[in-house]
């Protein structure tokens, strides 16, 4: 399975909905809160380093400003 995400206007919104039915694709539509929320999830996925930080840096930074 894949999936693709499309952000149009209300009226190409309506046809590509309904071409993807008629070529047999399930169609699930999106408020823009939810959309906010997956582009975010997605920058977040893309910035990961795998390098963690120590309890202690992350308060001193804290208590420092």
């Amino acid at each position: 399975m894949s999936a693709i995400i499309i952000k149009s206007d209300n009226q190409n919104t309506k046809i590509l909905k309904e071409l993807a039915k008629k070529l047999g694709a399930d169609v699930l539509s999106i408020n823009e809160d939810l959309y906010e929320d997956l582009a975010l999830g997605l920058l977040m996925e893309r910035s990961k380093t795998g390098e963690t930080v120590s309890r202690d840096s992350i308060m001193k930074k804290l208590n420092a400003k």
